[in-house]
């Protein structure tokens, strides 16, 4: 009987070093290690995914964080009216990242061409460079636009792997 529970334990143990290790595994492939497990440890799917299952995690986050950066785009229209035009075109990028690469990248992840997801995560970075610039150096967006960028080429780095 004990030597059914240790053989119990033991095999939990791998179980979980496995899920761990597929999880740093991937991210030291990619371009920020810490981000990466960070993101990916953040979501109750990471410890059973797949390499596609991580960077459709990965894809949810940019989906959040342009949600994230939509409202606080929209909360700004009121409190700093003079930004108007930088606003609306920021506007417009993350809702870019929104309705056309989060589901681009969504689609081709999940239907196993990852190069057409890899186009998608690389616009929501190039849309949230675009939008900084907007602001010629004055942007109160700068947090939110260099964490997307970050997550973008984290993103990028784990679905080239399915390349």
């Amino acid at each position: 009987m004990k030597m059914v529970v240790v053989v119990v334990v033991v095999v939990m143990m791998m179980v979980m070093v496995s899920e761990a290790s597929m999880i740093e595994q991937t991210c030291k492939e990619t371009p920020d290690f810490n981000l990466c497990v960070s993101l990916l440890d953040s979501d109750p799917r990471g410890s059973s995914a797949d390499t596609s299952g991580l960077a459709l995690i990965l894809v949810d986050k940019i989906k959040g964080l342009a949600t994230k950066t939509l409202k606080e785009i929209n909360g700004l229209y009121k409190k700093r009216p003079e930004l108007r035009q930088a606003l609306y075109e920021c506007s417009r990028r993350y809702k870019t990242i929104l309705n056309a690469d989060v589901p681009e990248a969504i689609e081709a992840i999940s239907k196993g061409v990852p190069k057409f997801g890899e186009d998608g995560v690389i616009d929501a970075g190039v849309e949230a460079a675009v939008c900084e610039g907007e602001f010629k150096g004055k942007s109160p967006l700068t947090s939110l636009t260099k964490s997307m960028q970050k997550i973008s080429n984290v993103t990028r780095a784990i679905v080239r792997m399915l390349l």
